[in-house]
């Protein structure tokens, strides 16, 4: 059972730079998938970004050349830096962590979940 608090959220600005962290209660080093997805209102959950623990990283397309995803397995911690925010990039933010491997992979464990807004 892993547990993962996600810190930070609330009101940015446009353009704004904010780092997201989130903390795994156990280690990830063995986790295969750590990620980020978010769900806006009225609209689905999307996958935001991942990281693999081979270090292979997968974006939406939303959000290519502006979050990087890392993650830094010595403090089981995953981080999201987001760039250049936009409005549309409201939403609640879910930490996760997926087990399994390239060919398959279940998102098992869940964060609470974190409001961004971003004002114009």
């Amino acid at each position: 059972q892993v547990q993962l608090v996600e810190a930070g959220g609330g009101l940015v600005q446009a353009g704004g730079s904010p780092r997201r962290p989130c903390a795994a209660s156990a280690s990830i080093s063995r986790i295969y998938s750590m990620g980020w997805f978010r769900q806006a209102p009225g609209k689905q959950r999307e996958l935001v970004a991942r990281i693999t623990n081979g270090g292979t990283t997968n974006y939406a397309d939303s959000v290519k050349g502006r979050f990087t995803i890392s993650r830094d397995n010595d403090k089981n911690t995953v981080y999201l830096q987001m760039n250049s925010l936009k409005v549309e990039d409201t939403a609640v933010y879910y930490c996760n962590a997926g087990v399994g491997n390239r060919d398959s992979v279940r998102y098992v464990y869940w964060g609470q979940g974190t409001q961004v807004s971003v004002s114009s």
